[in-house]
């Protein structure tokens, strides 16, 4: 089954992102510096104790891989995921 999902953080970024196996385990490749930069600004006891979600969007069991592309490129400009000023401000 191959995915498009959403990735949300406590810092109010998402992330959409493509799966072409359908691995419910899969969060995607994050850089970690990034990440963690993103994360300094968070209280010390939303660092301590927070969750991520991932939500699947769409999927297809017989999209082809151009298909599957096309779409990942669809929702991240319908969620506005690639435009930082759109991001939630988290409470900290």
């Amino acid at each position: 089954m191959k995915q498009i999902y959403k990735i949300t953080y406590p810092t109010g970024k998402i992330y959409i992102g493509k799966d072409s196996v359908g691995s419910y385990r899969y969060f995607g490749s994050p850089d970690m510096q990034v990440i963690n930069s993103d994360f300094t600004p968070l209280s010390v006891s939303v660092r301590q104790d927070y969750t991520i979600r991932k939500q699947i969007i769409w999927e297809s069991a017989d999209c082809s891989e151009a298909e599957l592309s096309a779409r990942e490129v669809e929702f991240i400009r319908a969620f506005r995921s690639n435009n930082p000023r759109d991001w939630i401000q988290p409470l900290a």
